[in-house]
């Protein structure tokens, strides 16, 4: 008859509590794991199923479940992996303003929605870019390239590290990245958008008669839609660039 001791269910919760802690931390902001249409229990149960996938390749050290430090190291856990999640969720800002400056100078503001992942209002141009980041991002084994990152983060940040802080000049140079990669991937539809509202300046000038709102909304639609047509292609490009950085940057937010 198999009989099971205390202390070896209490050694196999340990395993397997300390990594599902920072893989769970890391699926609630990781772009696409983190979307509200996922169910939690799905959640769970990816996380459960990347957690048996990776215990087998690391060393988790005895700590006392309920004792103080297994409470903070618990805790340390689950916020390295919202680091590191966050940072691949960051990147995806950036595509998120490159829609934003786009619908804006569109003249789309009014084009807005409620979008429950972001929490506040999103243009649809926005919310467009970002469903084909996300697609471009699964086409490139973006996801597995998480898991990736999840399974190297605890050799360079094993359990049970006492010391770590956050890498505040990490942080820092990505924000920078966020605005110059948005203003990049919006400068064709921007700069194309700005020509045409001073080519349409010089008619309403040459021409007064002409009912510039008229057609000047048509047309400023109609060169926005048409330029984000054409640039579309290049945003495979920037994604890939990003899957690279971002391998770097999960495991240098935290050190």
């Amino acid at each position: 008859m198999l009989t099971i001791h205390a202390s070896d269910l209490q050694l196999w919760i340990v395993q397997l509590l300390w990594p599902l802690t920072r893989v769970l931390g890391c699926l609630t902001v990781v772009p696409l794991f983190s979307h509200p249409a996922i169910p939690k229990r799905i959640k769970l149960a990816i996380g459960f199923v990347i957690t048996l996938a990776i215990v087998p390749a690391i060393q988790v050290p005895p700590i006392e479940v309920l004792s103080w430090q297994g409470l903070l190291s618990l805790l340390a856990q689950f916020l390295i992996g919202i680091s590191m999640g966050f940072v691949m969720r960051l990147l995806f800002t950036a595509v998120e303003m490159a829609g934003f400056m786009m619908g804006m100078s569109m003249g789309l503001g009014f084009a807005s929605f409620y979008d429950p992942q972001a929490h506040g209002q999103t243009i649809a141009v926005g919310q467009f870019l970002t469903m084909l980041a996300l697609l471009v991002f699964l086409s490139l084994d973006g996801h597995l390239i998480v898991v990736a990152v999840m399974l190297q983060s605890f050799e360079t940040m094993p359990i049970g590290m006492e010391h770590w802080q956050l890498n505040s000049q990490a942080i820092a140079s990505l924000g920078g990245h966020i605005f110059s990669q948005g203003l990049l991937l919006s400068l064709p539809v921007v700069a194309s958008l700005l020509i045409t509202n001073m080519a349409l300046g010089v008619l309403t000038k040459a021409a007064p008669q002409f009912n510039i709102f008229g057609i000047g909304f048509p047309i400023t639609i109609s060169v926005g839609f048409l330029m984000t047509l054409l640039s579309l292609p290049s945003l495979v490009s920037p994604v890939s660039r990003w899957l690279v950085d971002a391998q770097q940057l999960m495991l240098q937010v935290l050190r």
